[in-house]
């Protein structure tokens, strides 16, 4: 479909190629267990994902700090949970957090495969509104940073997707114009409507379950890309 088209793939990184949710727990798993904090993971996370993505948002749109996001996330999961907690455990616990999180290496299916078939024609690259402290790390303990280009950071950048400028400077520092790249990430707000707003094709790797709707093509499984470049 995007085939003569499109030269540069612009990827999103967690939720995308990295498995967020599966390295969270894992990380949860472990300093939970190294504090000596006794709850279950599997009743910590079912509080913990939904309070974590209604933060996010929160940050996307500048509503709250890199520091309130890590340490508020965690507060108010223990609240729900009826767990006590002071300020210095939190902020120990979220910086724990930060630390070992990058350390594990798991991938969505077939990331690794999809990577290779592209890289030989597309020149690859990443825009993430993740902490570029971590991303990197990321990348580079789950070995796919050697098939990308540029890695495009909203901290750098000083705006997070889906403002325009982002977008505006990844295709700049690529060089690169809009009708010749592709966007592929999870989220349609911040990956999918802010990439179309400037121009961009894109593709959405519908992992969350969204409704089905017309903004983009969709997929299911990094393998489909196959269909489109």
């Amino acid at each position: 479909m995007f085939k003569g088209i499109v030269t540069d793939v612009f990827f999103d990184l967690d939720h995308t190629l990295w498995d967020f949710e599966k390295n969270s727990a894992l990380t949860f798993k472990k300093i939970l267990a190294e504090a000596n904090i006794t709850v279950k993971l599997a009743d910590f996370l079912e509080v913990y994902k939904p309070i974590n993505l209604e933060l996010w948002k929160l940050y996307r749109e500048n509503r709250i700090s890199q520091a309130d996001l890590r340490y508020k996330r965690l507060k108010q999961t223990f609240d729900v949970l009826g767990h006590t907690m002071d300020s210095e455990q939190i902020n120990a616990l979220a910086g724990q957090y930060i630390v070992h999180l990058s350390t594990f290496p798991n991938l969505l299916p077939n990331t690794h495969e999809i990577l290779r078939y592209l890289k030989p024609n597309y020149k690859l690259h990443i825009i993430t509104n993740g902490f570029q402290e971590i991303q990197y790390k990321k990348l580079q303990n789950s070995q796919i940073d050697i098939y990308f280009d540029r890695i495009i950071h909203s901290e750098t950048v000083g705006v997070k997707k889906p403002h325009p400028k982002i977008f505006e400077i990844a295709l700049e520092k690529s060089k690169v114009l809009p009708k010749n790249a592709i966007m592929i990430g999870d989220s349609l707000e911040a990956d999918i409507l802010g990439a179309k707003a400037v121009g961009l094709h894109t593709l959405h790797f519908n992992v969350h379950g969204d409704p089905k709707h017309d903004f983009s093509a969709i997929i299911f499984d990094l393998i489909e890309i196959k269909n489109y470049l």
